[in-house]
């Protein structure tokens, strides 16, 4: 006989895949750096705190964005075979359901940044919800292929949310790295909607290889990569950072438009699939490269 627990647990499951697990924690993570790379030397362990306090914060906001962008698409993510599984797409939870669940989110994330950390950090978080959430998701995703370059920006903002947790106000630096993720944003996911562009065409989402072709996306992919490698080379240039991670953001960068080059020449499905994971790995080692020369 089921108990309450075993029903339980199934039950968080479903809100919890709303939230989008996955890329909350590269968001988390990205916000992470944005605090270390503010506060110079080794944190205090006040600056530890804190940097814990807002990394809450801004993973329930967040959420709560994900959550609000499951309710929103759910018609349309029940049409792709990459999202249909979600709980809100198979109609496991209901829209009020998943509109309370957004909201307490948000609301706890926002007490949480508000009386903890500071009111900037919370207003530049809730900016950064709407523009995900609502700009990005209702107005701009149905309505242009230039969806993701423009709401990029609602994406690219966790370094800078860190940034002004920890000083409490957005400098030059902060904004370094908000660049580099929105040059990233674009290859990345026209990376994914290369080989998943059935999918989009089903959803009736103007992604770029829909209204544009597969050759021009490619295209497109490979001078965006290009300019990353650019925006990535600034850090050293700002002396914000040093050798290590010059040299990292060049592997990283040159491996990034290696596999564009190669899409670009020679398309398969299995081709941008692996572009497509390499942006993540590119991402990823390159703000871990920024944490070690921090500390070098």
């Amino acid at each position: 006989m089921s108990t309450f627990a075993d029903e339980l647990l199934p039950r968080w499951r479903q809100f919890n895949a709303l939230t989008k697990p996955r890329v909350i924690q590269l968001i988390v993570f990205c916000a992470l750096i944005g605090m270390v790379l503010a506060v110079p030397g080794v944190p205090s362990l006040s600056d530890v705190v804190l940097a814990l306090k807002a990394c809450l914060g801004i993973w329930l906001v967040a959420g709560a964005a994900a959550v609000f962008n499951c309710l929103v698409e759910k018609t349309i993510d029940s049409k792709m075979k990459r999202t249909a599984w979600r709980p809100t797409a198979r109609g496991e939870l209901s829209d009020m359901e998943a509109l309370v669940f957004s909201s307490v989110l948000c609301l706890l994330g926002s007490v949480v940044l508000y009386v903890w950390v500071n009111p900037l950090t919370l207003w530049l978080t809730l900016a950064t919800f709407v523009g995900y959430a609502v700009v990005y998701t209702v107005i701009l995703k149905p309505l242009t292929p230039q969806n993701i370059v423009i709401g990029g920006a609602s994406g690219a903002m966790p370094p800078v949310l860190g940034w002004a947790a920890m000083t409490g106000d957005v400098g030059p630096e902060a904004l370094i790295l908000f660049l580099i993720i929105f040059l990233w944003t674009p290859p990345h996911f026209w990376a994914l909607a290369l080989y998943r562009v059935e999918d989009y065409r089903k959803s009736g989402l103007p992604m770029l290889p829909v209204t544009h072709g597969n050759e021009f996306t490619r295209l497109q992919i490979l001078l965006y990569t290009i300019i990353l490698l650019a925006a990535c080379l600034l850090p050293f240039m700002y002396q914000m950072s040093g050798w290590f991670y010059l040299l990292s953001a060049l592997a990283l960068s040159f491996g990034f438009c290696a596999y564009a080059w190669k899409l670009w020449r020679h398309y398969s499905d299995e081709l941008a699939r692996a572009t497509f994971k390499f942006s993540l790995i590119h991402l990823s080692l390159l703000f871990a490269a920024f944490l070690i020369d921090h500390y070098l």
